[in-house]
């Protein structure tokens, strides 16, 4: 193997086949995993190998359950309320919200119309902490590592947030679309997402008017999902929101509002016709730009940062001939000599969520652990599921390293190897914001709701507990300055739906980690503290551990062990075996893959 196989397309022959291949291949296709899948891996012919992977749809998976409803959501929540202002003006002017009556009479007449609002925010985002952590099983768990390593990549690709979709089923749909869509044709995953309610809600399709065109859409699809920057105008920006003006998300379904849908005549990247939606769409595909677009970034994901214009156009022009079918386009790549060649192993900085996976499928988990928490984990890690930063997603590479966040991806193995029990809060269970927790706080000593809210908003206590309204202070809710003439009071109703949600809302099992490194050290052959400490490199690495920092671990071992004789230390020998693997998952190498 030589620099010579750089950008070479032509397939790797039997005789280049080796475990360090197959590890590389695990590690890209998948997650990583045990060193008995790289045996079993290794012993294939290459084809056959990368084929595993890509011909997922035929590998039983039926051990994985759908994701579990609480129940929190009933049809009068839909269509929700954009804001709180706007459920309580509801109220005023029909008598009901949400499926909540305003009262007749008596203080706070519009209390549990803003309780239900919040109730929902709440509720909506706690679920959707579990729908990611469902995923995160999924990813662990699967017999089809590439489906959910793609479904990964198209979330990050087609990035939507449920804080600005809030409805968790949408989000869920989202995940389940990209799992069905995963290696499939990308042509057809791009009218899926461009009709799927999430991503309407998220670009705002709703103001996408025919008296009123809203670009939002029409920018971020030609922008970010397709052709990038450059090779459109702002004309065409125009047009393609007049092609997808009354788009409609439905609930959990898509239509199109006629009325609201511009039919006249449009000109598109030089084509001109009474375009709708999907032919923009066509048009798009069409363009050489979109295949490199998306054949440059399948590329960065799986194999490497570096790539030279020369190279994306030759992949664009692979994906085009494949009819943008992505499991052929995969299948050359994984077994080209570019996927093997020494610029490409090893290089990989791995994401937050692709390191937690990797950790627990390293360690033969089937489930990730609920000590330490996934989401709050991924979240230090920078990588919130379901919650991307931006419409663009996340950077990759070299983005996700900093000296904080490798701080933290220390922590996170420790946490994965010796989780605290005694320490850990369940943040679902937690969910009070500062100012919250006061309010509360000041409710359980006795306070009325207008006394707690006013010192919440910043008023001392004898202010508070005077019959005049204090005067505002800055971001006083409007609504608190009424005291107990007020029609609601926005801290309670913000209490009242972190206590419902928290109280309907289904538990996320609290469990750690079960597994025995003394088990797979001895299982590996390991006799010696150097034997254990290669045994927890082949395992956790995907590159050889730097000499130094090896022989730093063996000493460190057999200090902890008192001799070198792991016959003579197995009684003893899993907390030191922990510690030594924190070491290493502690190394830069560890980050790589």
């Amino acid at each position: 193997m030589s620099g010579a196989w750089e950008e070479d397309l032509s397939p790797i022959g039997a005789s280049d086949w080796t475990p360090e291949q197959a590890r590389h291949l695990l590690n890209r296709a998948g997650f990583g995993g045990q060193p008995a899948e790289v045996e079993r891996l290794a012993a294939m012919p290459p084809d056959k190998a990368a084929a595993w992977f890509i011909d997922f749809k035929s590998i039983d998976n039926s051990h994985l359950p759908p994701f579990d409803h609480s129940g929190i959501y009933d049809p009068t929540l839909t269509p929700f309320p954009p804001t709180r202002p706007a459920a309580t003006r509801l109220a005023e002017e029909k008598g009901s919200s949400m499926g909540i009556d305003a009262k007749p009479a008596g203080p706070r007449r519009l209390q549990p119309v803003a309780d239900r609002f919040f109730f929902w925010l709440r509720g909506s985002m706690l679920e959707t902490r579990r729908v990611a952590n469902w995923w995160a099983d999924r990813m662990v768990a699967t017999n089809r590592p590439l489906e959910e390593k793609l479904a990964l990549f198209w979330h990050g690709h087609f990035a939507s947030s449920e804080d600005k979709v809030r409805d968790y089923r949408k989000m869920l749909g989202q995940v389940t679309l990209f799992q069905d869509h995963a290696a499939g044709n990308f042509g057809t995953l791009l009218s899926a997402v461009a009709r799927d309610p999430g991503m309407l809600v998220f670009l705002d399709a709703g103001e996408n008017l025919k008296s009123r065109p809203n670009e939002n859409f029409g920018r971020e699809l030609m922008e970010l999902f397709t052709m990038g920057v450059g090779n459109y105008t702002e004309r065409d920006l125009r047009e393609a929101a007049r092609a997808f003006t009354g788009w409609r998300d439905r609930d959990l379904s898509f239509h199109i509002d006629e009325a609201q849908h511009d039919n006249g005549q449009k000109t598109f990247l030089g084509q001109t016709g009474p375009f709708g939606g999907q032919e923009v769409l066509d048009i798009i595909l069409a363009q050489p730009a979109t295949s490199n677009f998306i054949a440059g970034k399948l590329y960065r994901f799986f194999v490497r940062d570096d790539l030279t214009p020369q190279f994306q156009e030759q992949l664009g022009g692979l994906l085009r001939s494949e009819n943008y079918e992505i499991a052929p386009f995969l299948e050359t790549v994984f077994l080209s000599r570019d996927f093997y060649s020494p610029s490409s192993v090893g290089t990989h900085i791995m994401g937050p969520v692709e390191l937690i996976v990797s950790t627990y499928r390293r360690l033969g988990l089937s489930a990730t652990p609920g000590i330490p928490d996934f989401n709050s984990t991924s979240t230090d890690l920078g990588q919130t599921l379901l919650n991307p930063p931006t419409v663009a997603g996340w950077s990759q590479g070299r983005a996700w390293i900093t000296p904080g966040s490798l701080l933290a991806r220390g922590n996170f193995a420790r946490a994965a190897l010796m989780p605290d029990v005694i320490a850990f809060t369940d943040p679902n269970l937690e969910p009070y914001p500062a100012q919250l927790r006061t309010f509360s706080a000041r409710i359980r000593a006795g306070d009325d709701i207008a006394t707690a809210s006013r010192i919440v908003d910043g008023a001392d206590s004898k202010q508070a507990q005077s019959s005049e309204a204090p005067k505002p202070q800055p971001g006083m809710a409007t609504a608190n300055l009424l005291s107990d003439h007020e029609e609601f009071n926005t801290h309670y109703a913000s209490l009242k739906g972190w206590e419902e949600a928290v109280r309907r809302v289904k538990p996320t099992p609290r469990g750690a980690a079960q597994f025995s490194l003394t088990t797979l050290v001895l299982e590996g052959g390991a006799h010696s503290s150097g034997d254990a400490v290669d045994c927890l490199i082949t395992r956790f690495l995907s590159i050889p551990l730097d000499p130094g920092a090896r022989s730093a671990a063996v000493a460190f071992l057999e200090a902890q062990l008192g001799t070198s004789d792991l016959d003579r230390a197995k009684t003893y020998l899993e907390e030191p075996l922990r510690e030594t693997a924190h070491l290493i998952m502690s190394a830069p190498e560890y980050q790589l893959a």
